[in-house]
């Protein structure tokens, strides 16, 4: 099975043409790819291109837990550059259809800078989903472990929480985000993120990603979080969220739609051998 693995600010992802896989990919194989001890290790798996009949490809998108993601920001950046990089496209700007809707991609002339059009972010209960009446989602009391938490609910194609925090650290991200992640107020589990207002161009956030856990960076999160800044009044509409992994840039319209701008960097290519997928330790995977 060949792979190519890039990063985008820290956040990794395995890029698999399903033409290079012998049998249909199933989760346990997913889970084992992705461990950081027994497999190649990764954020997740980016599998494509497949034909599409609405965007000129289409993209399947999978957590290292198996699950399958509507939409990852990060994940889209890395597969735009990997289709330059083996010769699908010459073209710079092409559609790209995820579980969470068809985007926008532009790549830069280096192919190390990529511009993403997420589509519109929603703040309603409904569509995000966050259970209770229909409603938009902000400024709202999340109590756990006897902390209360103000945060905003948003969809950029697959659910985030977005917390108010006046000192986001890796530590509270994994305190409380797998225990708001699983929280009964979304149905669907959720990507959380902390947030702290640095000033009205910059936000800084920590990451807890759903079926992923801690993560460097996300496309996906830097859009909520930048969209519910704005939605607060809180931020202008162009807006930079610094992460740990490093930087994305956000621009945001009047009916937030956003467009997001950030790196990509190649690190390997390489063949997964039969042998990995034959020790059947994938039970013993945690």
């Amino acid at each position: 099975m060949k792979y190519i693995k890039y990063h985008a600010l820290g956040n990794d992802y395995i890029v698999i043409n399903p033409e290079n896989i012998k049998k249909e990919i199933n989760q346990d194989m997913i889970r084992l790819i992705c461990h950081r001890n027994y497999g190649v290790g990764s954020d997740g798996i980016l599998l494509g291109p497949f034909n599409s009949q609405s965007c000129d490809f289409g993209l399947k998108i999978f957590n290292p837990d198996g699950s399958e993601a509507e939409k990852s920001g990060n994940g889209l950046r890395i597969f735009a550059r990997s289709l330059l990089d083996n010769s699908f496209t010459d073209k710079s700007i092409f559609t790209v259809e995820t579980l969470g809707g068809a985007v926008s991609c532009e790549v830069s002339s280096d192919r190390r800078i990529v511009t993403v059009e997420m589509g519109a972010v929603s703040f309603d209960s409904t569509i995000i989903p966050v259970t209770g009446s229909p409603r938009e989602v902000l400024n709202e009391t999340i109590n756990i472990d006897g902390h209360n938490l103000k945060f905003c609910a948003a969809t950029v194609g697959n659910p985030h929480c977005v917390v108010l925090s006046e000192h986001p650290s890796p530590e509270i991200a994994h305190k409380y985000g797998p225990i708001i992640e699983t929280n009964s107020l979304f149905p669907n589990s959720t990507n959380v993120q902390f947030m702290q207002v640095i000033d009205r161009s910059n936000i800084q956030i920590e990451i807890w990603e759903r079926g992923a856990g801690y993560t460097l960076a996300s496309g996906s999160s830097s859009t909520a979080a930048a969209a519910v800044s704005f939605k607060l009044g809180l931020c202008d509409a162009n807006i930079t969220v610094h992460m740990p992994g490093g930087k994305i840039e956000i621009t945001l319209d009047n009916d937030f739609f956003a467009r997001m701008t950030g790196s990509v960097t190649k690190v390997c290519e390489g063949i997964i051998a039969d042998e990995m997928f034959e020790d059947h330790i994938t039970n013993q995977l945690t």
